[in-house]
């Protein structure tokens, strides 16, 4: 088979590098080409020497085609891997550090809240032009899939005003399916699942071994489980008050919800600081901030490393090679996929990006009927599908009012946050992304204007509850085995260390 994957962003080593393997694990697939782009021109060509080396070694004659001018790599693309960071790490620690100074404290800020809602706003402008490219360079029926964050914001504006087909991928369902396999002490695959919802609201609303029906039984498993009743606080008390265990980590989680880290004296109380997304404050920041460094440091010793070996039985739980694989052969796929609900859960917005159970074939993908949520869960991801929409028409449209109304209507800054406190927060974040939003230009300048006229509302000096000192590259190098699986991983909390209270 013959085909073309390009992927934006590929500087994103952790993504580019485990997402190619999964692609050339597939017999079919040994001659497919393969194109990557990014700004960073330094990074690209590290990722395409890593990558190419890597091919070679397993035998493959197939050469990367590696470019800084993005429409060039999207030319007859027929599959598209975006894993884009708009802004990069320097935006990100705005989306952090600036909510701090309201009290806003979050542990991820990429899929909700402040940072998540800003991370959207320098996300959605780009990929529109992104987009653009597509349709003018690429394939005309060729699939978008994204992983970039926030996935629901991101893949709603692709589907709605990209005019390109996008599907939303994330390996959230799978990690949670792990994790109740082990509190029955069961394998994963024993373990028959039903998880329907959003993109890191996602509710296992059906758990079933052998015709025994679990569901109503993980309470109870998880409380008494060794790790998680400690590691999974915030996670647990939702099952208690919404009856079913919710994909997303404990870190993640909280902070899409008014409840948990409202009261900076309280937050310790949900969290656990074993590992970064248990709670962490600014823990993703950290993780991917000494990811980046390890990387680009110790990048000349990764290339005396083994390579990967493109093996099947190597291929991780991503779903992006699956439903490349099922559409080019025609063997089934089952997983669950981000796409636009259309009456697939029939109690959310139709417009809404839901997450749920599909297979994929030679036929395309397929998204069943679910049906209602249970009422509750329906609820919180109704407030968050709010969120999202307002924050995708005020990107798409430059409306700094929508934008603030979605900032108004997230549940965690408005626990913490009133009115002009957001409004202040909002001209603040607007100001210091300036170079990555094009599309406020004129409501940056009054929100500058603002800023610089001195009457503004006393902010805190406040590092979070739970922070954690950033590595340097000489403590990483006390344990480089951790530093290369936490550089080159895109899952950045698959492995976990002990907990820790």
């Amino acid at each position: 088979m013959s085909f073309k994957v390009t992927f934006i962003g590929a500087g994103s080593i952790g993504f580019t590098r485990g997402l190619l393997r999964d692609l050339l694990a597939v017999a079919e697939f040994k001659s497919i080409r393969v194109a990557f782009t990014d700004i960073n021109e330094r990074n690209l060509e590290m990722v395409r020497e890593l990558c190419q080396r890597d091919i070679k070694e397993n035998g493959l004659d197939i050469q990367i085609e590696a470019s800084t001018d993005r429409r060039q790599a999207l030319k007859d693309a027929n599959y598209i891997f975006n894993v884009v960071r708009i802004g990069g790490l320097e935006a990100f620690e705005s989306d952090i550090e600036i909510p701090l100074k309201y009290g806003v404290d979050q542990c991820v800020g990429d899929t909700l809240c402040a940072g998540g809602i800003m991370y959207g706003q320098r996300g959605i402008a780009e990929m529109l032009l992104i987009c653009e490219d597509i349709r003018e360079v690429s394939d005309p029926e060729c699939l978008l899939l994204n992983y970039a964050n926030p996935m629901a914001m991101i893949t709603w504006a692709c589907n709605k005003y990209g005019g390109v087909k996008t599907v939303g991928l994330c390996h959230g369902v799978q990690g949670g399916h792990k994790q109740i396999a082990d509190v029955f002490e069961l394998e994963k695959d024993e373990v028959d699942i039903i998880c329907a919802g959003i993109n890191h609201q996602t509710w296992y609303i059906s758990i079933q071994h052998n015709g025994d029906d679990l569901t109503g039984k993980v309470l109870d498993a998880f409380e008494n489980h060794s790790e998680f009743k400690d590691t999974e606080k915030v996670r647990i008390d939702m099952i208690r008050r919404f009856g079913y265990y919710s994909t997303e980590s404990n870190g993640h989680l909280s902070e899409y919800l008014p409840w948990y880290r409202k009261r900076s004296e309280e937050i310790k109380d949900w969290i656990d600081l074993g590992t970064w997304i248990n709670g962490e404050t600014g823990g993703y920041l950290r993780v991917c901030t000494e990811g980046r460094h390890w990387f680009e440091t110790d990048f000349p010793n990764w290339l005396k490393d083994p390579a990967l070996e493109y093996k099947e039985e190597n291929r991780s739980e991503e779903h992006g090679s699956y439903i490349l694989e099922g559409l080019e052969t025609g063997r089934v796929y089952r997983g669950h996929f981000n796409m636009v609900n259309d009456g697939i859960i029939t109690n959310l917005p139709n417009d809404a990006i839901i997450e749920a159970p599909g297979y994929v074939d030679r036929n395309g993908i397929n998204m069943p009927v679910v049906g209602e949520l249970p009422m509750g869960p329906a609820a919180v991801c109704n407030v968050s599908v709010s969120v999202q929409r307002l924050a995708v028409e005020g990107a798409v449209h430059g409306d700094d009012m929508l934008l603030r109304q979605a900032f108004m209507m997230d549940p965690l800054v408005g626990a913490v946050c009133n009115p002009p406190e957001i409004w202040q927060m909002v001209d603040e974040m607007l100001v210091s992304q300036q170079e990555w939003l094009p599309q406020f230009k004129e409501a940056i300048e009054s929100a500058r204007n603002r800023m610089e006229s001195g009457d503004l509302l006393p902010t805190k000096e406040y590092q979070g509850a739970a922070r954690v000192k950033t590595k340097t590259v000489e403590e990483m190098q006390e344990n480089r085995d951790e530093a290369n699986r936490n550089a080159g991983e895109a899952d950045k909390a698959k492995e976990r260390p002990a907990k820790q209270k």
